[in-house]
């Protein structure tokens, strides 16, 4: 997955449902039985089969019923806690955090906004709320409604560590302005890069080890919550993947969510302290800019300005220098840094390669924080 095919998903006006169409079809199906040997006992090996086969039939509805099941207890269990955003002329999704009306959300959703109309799964009537902080770097937010509703609770949030490839997970939000929305599908993969747009008012957030899933994200979708079937939040569903070779529109089956162990740590920290205090993102401590060979390729990344005492600095960078790799990765673009640095953590050290005045130089870099 190229990760600059990502697009934020929560911008959507209400849009008119169309009824669709179901074409009838007919099938036929035929059955040879084949005998082989004969039993007037009933009790022979085809008669056992034939019992094993009627017990394998009567187990498959019921295995279906349960987990039909499983959907309908934790759609009722966590819906509650799922809202829609509206934020000037869009609309988004949010999860409730606390008791206390504090609301996450994606930095993305709220954009410029500073007030919000929010509705709940069991209220029509539109809450109030505004902004405690937004942390645009990791594309989240916290909202506070002015007066928490009767039958609102706060969701649980599971651990990420624990999410599986081929967990079964749901997708909770308001796509296309259809509240209290409901999809279906697997996480697809872990530990996912993933650059957002900066257009049309994308944070241009590069974020690390977001979920995959194949659950449909649509717009409105974004701010939601990706729960699994325990009725614990996974994660915030906040991009989905673009085909390129579509005209950009969206890539079925592909969607990212950010992990519920950021969301915890960066929310956490907007209600204590009313900002993000300790991002655990990684940084070199530098200004930046792509540069281009003589072909007009992205070439490396150019330092316009080096952060006093940070991290570049230690080492001994200065302007003018070109970052060409980080580690064994490549860089190219200031996307493919952010997403080299994305996996890393302040204190992690790492290998700078970069030239000066045309030559290569290598450099050990102890990374700052962002």
């Amino acid at each position: 997955m190229d990760a600059s095919r990502a697009r934020r998903v929560c911008r959507t006006r209400r849009t008119r449902v169309l009824p669709r169409l179901l074409r009838p079809g007919a099938a036929l199906a035929c059955a040879l039985l084949l005998v082989a040997g004969c039993s007037d006992t009933g009790s022979g090996p085809q008669a056992r089969s034939g019992r094993e086969g009627e017990a394998a039939q009567a187990a498959a509805p019921l295995a279906a019923n349960d987990l039909q099941a499983d959907y309908e207890r934790v759609i009722k269990d966590v819906l509650p806690s799922v809202v829609q955003i509206q934020a000037g002329d869009s609309l988004g999704s949010g999860v409730v955090y606390d008791g206390k009306g504090h609301v996450v959300t994606n930095a993305h959703v709220v954009g410029e906004n500073r007030n919000f109309r929010v509705t709940t799964a069991r209220n029509e009537e539109a809450l109030a709320a505004e902004l405690v902080s937004s942390y645009p770097e990791q594309d989240l937010a916290v909202i506070r409604l002015e007066r928490v509703p009767d039958g609102m609770k706060a969701a649980r949030f599971g651990d990420s560590s624990k999410v599986d490839v081929g967990q079964i997970v749901l997708a909770m939000g308001s796509p296309l302005g259809l509240s209290s929305s409901v999809t279906q599908g697997i996480v697809s993969a872990t530990g996912r890069t993933v650059t957002e747009g900066s257009g049309g008012g994308g944070t241009g957030a590069t974020i690390g080890n977001m979920v995959q899933t194949s659950a449909a994200i649509n717009p409105g979708n974004s701010g939601g919550a990706l729960v699994n079937l325990d009725g614990q939040v996974i994660g915030i569903p906040t991009l989905a993947a673009t085909d390129p070779g579509l005209g950009d529109s969206a890539a079925p089956g592909i969607g990212f969510a950010i992990p519920a162990s950021m969301v915890r740590t960066v929310a956490g920290q907007i209600i204590e302290d009313g900002r993000v205090t300790d991002s655990g993102r990684a940084a070199l401590g530098i200004t930046a800019r792509t540069v281009v060979d003589d072909g007009y390729r992205p070439a490396g990344v150019a330092v316009v300005e080096v952060s006093d005492g940070g991290a570049a600095d230690k080492a001994g960078l200065r302007p003018g220098d070109v970052v060409v790799r980080l580690g064994d990765t490549d860089i190219t673009t200031i996307t493919s840094l952010a997403e080299a640095l994305a996996p890393m953590r302040p204190g992690d050290r790492a290998k700078v390669t970069y030239t000066r005045d045309g030559d290569e130089r290598t450099a050990e870099v102890t990374l700052g924080e962002q």
